[in-house]
């Protein structure tokens, strides 16, 4: 299973004229990018409330390298770990859940006595989970991100993340 990589589009140079070149052909300028909505940066601390982790059936995705990294941290064959806890969908591994009064929780978020949610692989945590909340469809619009600050009390609290912060993290998710 692969996760599919974010193509980044090939850099165009402006000759004097202000003509895109491109192959050593003249062509019209390209259109001026709009800035990032959240271009001042955002805020995000998590509360470990594990709402990310739970509520309807999702899917955690995850590359053959996350396989290999989960399988290691928890001294288990990638066989053992796969046959254990995950399983496909159209082709792909993706982490298990199970039933909870919260909803669907990863097959690796426990909860505490006082109901703060833990994940127990936190540090071999798939890329899915670690670039939360700035996945690529979070960030569309403002109104996509507040949509997110209802379910997620994190969300724009806590740690500042300046706008190359965002970028790295959002370019780091894989395909949803």
């Amino acid at each position: 299973m692969t996760v599919c990589s974010h193509a980044k589009p090939a850099f165009t140079d402006r000759n004097i004229n202000n003509e895109t070149k491109h192959d050593g052909k003249h062509m019209s300028p390209t259109k001026q990018e709009k800035p990032e909505w959240y271009a001042s940066g955002l805020s995000f601390g998590c509360t470990q409330c594990g709402n990310c982790c739970s509520g309807p059936p999702g899917y955690v995705w995850l590359s053959d390298e996350e396989i290999i990294t989960l399988a290691k941290n928890l001294s288990l064959t990638t066989d053992e770990f796969l046959r254990r806890h995950a399983h496909t969908v159209d082709g792909m591994w993706t982490l298990n859940e199970r039933l909870t009064p919260q909803g669907y929780d990863c097959v690796f978020l426990q909860r505490d006595d006082q109901g703060k949610a833990l994940c127990t692989v936190y540090k071999a945590r798939p890329a899915q989970c670690r670039t939360w909340p700035f996945w690529p469809d979070n960030l569309k619009r403002e109104g996509d991100w507040q949509r997110v600050a209802k379910k997620c009390p994190g969300v724009n609290k806590g740690t500042f993340y300046p706008i190359e912060k965002i970028r790295v993290l959002r370019d780091q998710t894989p395909q949803l």
